[in-house]
């Protein structure tokens, strides 16, 4: 098989070769090898190549949805035994895991043959992939622009042509923003649906989950039913799954839907008009699809959220920090912004960061109160088109006052100040669509249906009702057939 026939497949289709014999796992993964040796160079996208393990893999006889499919996971939570989980961070070089995470072990059981890992930034914690430790990951669209974060070297590689699907995850919109900003379909799971284990009861506070970013839509409903076949028990919930498969529901009309649509950022930050334009065309589609489509607003504060969603990031990442501190890591080994959010999370006190938590049910509440009149929610994925590389690093200005903050020991106070608040929305104002997702554990869902004035992919999203992912998958099938973007793919030369 030639890299031609190998784009022209996505992973289910892939699979069903291997399945009848006509092409082998080895061949595929030869394709996708040599794949990513022509293009990463340019992107960026693998930190950590694991090719002898997966050519052993490749030659042995697998079983399962996917058996044979090359496959690469995000290297941030998703653990492969006997191998080190960097999470773009220089303190966790010498850190091997012990076990597979639930994750990757489902990943092995569908038979994926796993050849790599891909880039993140440090612990995840932003909307681009531009780590200090491995360089930024640049999208195959304009390698001059950003893949998104955090899961944008998975991405990157799916839109390179690299494999058809790849690991992600989402704790503020690290799924849905790298779909985005590089033409794919990026589901994120309702709260509870995709197990955290073995190491984790759930990730900040359940706002985060595992999955995948995809070339279509039957590839995300497929790998929805990989990874909610099992659960792991440890955890917290006990999720409800339907009867029928999710591939087999996403297949199902979703019927006359009720669809309102947002285009304001709820941080009353600036909304490129590609982006407005993206959801603007979107609604048009899906009138002509037959639904109601209908403007609407949330009752909610959002620049409050967004403060709430960083509280319980912050202190997140200041559990992180100290971790790794008291395992032998050394100051210099994390980024300043990880050890200004370290510092901030360190300096809330315990009613202040639950006070924070609490407000998450009153998101969660409005957000139910559109549902009770309404299907999905459609805004933008996020306010503008992919940023260049570089163009949200901190000033170095605010670097050179963080870094006196930091040694001075006042950095953790910057939460009380307007400052603090300043820069929350600043550095949200490009994505600031998809946390509320997350703080309320709703599904989401972005899809490629708008392409900007320079050819640039720009994303939608769909925010679905708790235990709505059928009828997100089934809506997003009908767009895909409206509006196709699978065949679509950058001019990388190589």
């Amino acid at each position: 098989m030639d890299y031609a026939e190998y784009r022209r497949h996505d992973a289910t289709a892939l699979a069903r070769l291997v399945a009848d014999g006509e092409v082998s796992a080895a061949e595929l993964l030869d394709v996708a090898i040599a794949r990513a040796d022509a293009v990463d160079p340019a992107l960026n996208a693998i930190v950590q190549p694991m090719h002898e393990q997966a050519r052993r893999r490749a030659s042995a006889d697998l079983s399962g949805p996917f058996a044979g499919e090359p496959f690469l996971v995000k290297d941030l939570f998703q653990d492969v035994a006997g191998l080190s989980t960097g999470s773009g961070s220089r303190a966790t070089t010498n850190h091997r895991a012990a076990t597979n995470s639930t994750v990757v072990q489902q990943w092995i059981d569908a038979g994926l043959v796993i050849f790599g890992k891909t880039n993140t930034p440090e612990f995840g914690t932003k909307g681009v992939t531009e780590p200090e430790a491995n360089g930024p990951t640049r999208n195959p669209w304009d390698v001059t622009r950003t893949s998104g974060g955090s899961s944008g070297g998975s991405a990157a590689a799916v839109a390179a042509g690299v494999v058809p699907m790849a690991g992600a995850s989402d704790g503020g919109g690290s799924i849905r923003i790298p779909a985005a900003w590089c033409g794919l379909v990026g589901l994120k799971p309702g709260r509870g649906l995709v197990s955290s284990g073995p190491n984790y009861a759930e990730y900040i506070h359940g706002s985060a989950t595992e999955g995948v970013v995809s070339r279509t839509v039957r590839d995300s409903a497929a790998m929805l039913d990989v990874l909610t076949a099992t659960h792991d028990l440890s955890g917290p919930f006990l999720p409800a799954r339907p009867d029928e498969s999710y591939a087999d529901l996403a297949r199902r009309e979703p019927g006359r839907l009720r669809i309102g649509f947002v285009t304001a950022s709820p941080i009353d930050s600036a909304v490129d008009p590609e982006a407005v334009a993206a959801v603007e065309g979107a609604a048009r589609l899906l009138e002509s699809l037959g639904h109601d489509v209908f403007p609407t607003a949330l009752d909610i504060d959002g620049q409050q959220m967004a403060q709430d969603f960083m509280a319980t990031w912050s202190a997140e990442v200041a559990v992180t920090v100290r971790n790794l501190r008291a395992q032998g890591a050394e100051r210099g080994d994390f980024e300043l912004d990880t050890l200004l959010l370290a510092a901030v999370g360190s300096a809330m006190s315990a009613p202040d960061l639950t006070a924070a938590h609490q407000r998450w049910h009153t998101y969660a509440r409005a957000l139910a109160d559109f549902h009770a009149g309404a299907d999905p929610l459609l805004t933008p994925s996020v306010a503008r088109p992919p940023v260049r590389i570089g163009e949200l690093d901190t000033p170095p200005a605010l670097r050179a006052v963080s870094s006196v903050l930091l040694r001075s020991g006042l950095a953790g106070q910057l939460h009380r100040t307007k400052q603090w608040k300043d820069t929350i929305v600043t550095n949200l104002a490009p994505v600031p669509f998809t946390q509320l997702a997350n703080i309320t554990g709703r599904p989401a869902l972005s899809l490629p249906l708008h392409r900007t004035a320079d050819d640039l992919p720009l994303g939608v999203q769909l925010v679905g009702a708790l235990g709505s992912e059928p009828q997100l998958l089934s809506l997003a099938t009908q767009l895909e057939t409206a509006a196709p973007w699978a065949h679509l793919e950058p001019d990388l030369r190589g």
